[in-house]
């Protein structure tokens, strides 16, 4: 199929924007579906957690990629590339155009420029990473790549775990450091691509971080984190939510501590990727509230 006159829209953002409501506002305007780009909501046991589109949001538009994994499966940006890529063909075969939402990084930048070709990590060289953070810490991790990969530690946020993880798991698994491997090259897509980034005032969407994380406890945050917690040691867990949940019920904070402490990481990793995004100079801002005539009119 010739693909070149078709379109995917890119709706990315901090978490807690409003990006799933535009995007379910725009895919049934345009008779399309949704591509899910967050890294958490693959994984089906964790949706509150994670903010996963409910059933009531994915009976309005098809979603793809939410809850098609299991936390105890291993899922990687490469891997959504090559999902995206062969699911694309499908859904352009209905649609001019496809929706792909959410705010991992590097799920979106995955699919809109390519990331470079690395090993795939077998399973002895993935459980001896996390057996050695598991025994002394991400200072073990960090100390391992300043003897593999010290160009690395220079340029990734050290308070990043999973890259850290990630990193050295290539390092071990490819024999050579990762940033060797890194080109940083654009791929060229065979379908156009045009990208939307929501963002609002910043206290009020702080103000909307808060009140959506009071929301998911009351939802069931503490019952999904205890459902969870023997599995805590798992990558997919080491996250914004699960992290100070599991922390909690380990008796290393109270729950009050625990709760203000998701707030505050929300807020962060909030800051972080309007960080990233905002270096992108193909991304257009829109506020959430003006943001889906603003993208119909420039189609």
């Amino acid at each position: 199929m010739d693909t070149r006159e078709k379109t995917l829209i890119v709706i990315a953002g901090p978490t807690g924007v409003g990006k799933t409501a535009t995007a379910i506002e725009l895919a049934e305007a345009l008779g399309a579906e949704i591509i899910s780009a967050d890294s958490r909501q693959v994984f089906r046991e964790i949706p509150i957690g994670t903010a996963a589109p409910t059933a009531a949001e994915q009976a309005r538009v098809r979603h793809h990629f939410v809850g098609h994994k299991s936390i105890t499966e291993y899922y990687s940006a490469a891997e959504f590339e090559a999902d995206v890529l062969r699911l694309l063909p499908t859904l352009f075969a209905t649609s001019d155009y496809a929706v792909m939402c959410g705010g991992s990084m590097l799920y979106v930048d995955a699919v809109c420029k390519g990331i470079d070709l690395m090993p795939t990590i077998s399973p002895e060289v993935r459980d001896k990473v996390l057996r050695q953070y598991g025994e002394c810490g991400i200072e073990c991790i960090i100390a391992q790549l300043e003897l593999l990969d010290p160009d690395y530690l220079r340029i990734v946020d050290l308070k990043n775990e999973k890259r850290l993880l990630h990193a050295l798991e290539i390092c071990l698994q490819a024999g050579v450091p990762y940033t060797s491997l890194r080109t940083g090259q654009v791929k060229p897509r065979p379908f156009r691509i045009v990208k939307y980034g929501l963002d609002m005032e910043r206290a009020q969407l702080f103000d909307r971080i808060n009140r959506r994380v009071d929301a998911m406890i009351e939802a069931g945050l503490v019952e999904e984190a205890r459902s969870t917690y023997e599995l805590r040691h798992l990558n997919s867990l080491n996250t914004v939510g699960f992290k100070e949940m599991h922390a909690w019920m380990s008796g290393e904070m109270d729950f009050v501590t625990a709760r203000e402490r998701i707030k505050k990481n929300t807020r962060v990793y909030a800051k972080r990727q309007l960080t990233w995004y905002r270096k992108d100079p193909t991304m257009t801002w829109l506020h959430p509230t003006c943001a889906l005539p603003a993208i119909l009119g420039s189609l």
